[in-house]
């Protein structure tokens, strides 16, 4: 992970970055940047600006595994109103999955937001969507990594800043 990234004319810091297993099985690293350092998820998810989470591939990734893992780490965390207002991006989201082709290793995905425009999804640096406009979308996406119920509870405490040292795998 680099240190910083550029997104929306500003330079964000990498807050924290992890990765992420499944079993015994690194799937990828998971990277989170923000304008400035943030130790709790509300206070990442309540951050001003523009936000990126980097997902480098370390193996091979089909689009329907991929999909599945977004919808379940949605629906995981966030509760019946979030999803109320966010369904039909949600449905657009699993589309946008089952027409993306296989993820490669070291193949990067990188979920941005942009104030004023949504958030927008690239693989190696290629849109794949046009953006989805609400904060309440980026920010479910977000809980995918930082909610209640995260996809893997260390890479949630790597990317919210605490050092592998800090912390035994769960």
């Amino acid at each position: 992970m680099e240190e910083t990234a550029r997104v929306a004319n500003q330079e964000l810091k990498l807050n924290g970055a992890g990765m992420r297993y499944k079993a015994i099985f690194k799937v990828y690293v998971g990277g989170l940047y923000l304008t400035e350092r943030k130790t709790s998820a509300a206070d990442a998810l309540a951050a001003p600006g523009p936000k990126r989470i980097t997902l480098v591939t370390m193996r091979e990734i089909s689009s329907d595994d991929l999909g599945r893992s977004f919808m379940e780490g949605l629906n995981k965390n966030s509760d019946r109103t979030e999803k109320t207002k966010i369904i039909s991006q949600m449905q657009r989201l699993g589309e946008v999955f089952g027409s993306t082709p296989e993820l490669k290793k070291g193949d990067v995905v990188t979920i941005d937001w942009l104030p004023g425009t949504g958030t927008l999804i690239a693989v190696n640096g290629k849109k794949i969507t046009d953006a989805f406009p609400d904060l309440v979308f980026y920010n479910a996406l977000l809980k995918i990594w930082l909610g209640d119920k995260p996809a893997d509870g260390q890479l949630k405490r790597a990317m919210l800043g605490e050092k592998p040292e800090d912390f035994k795998r769960q």
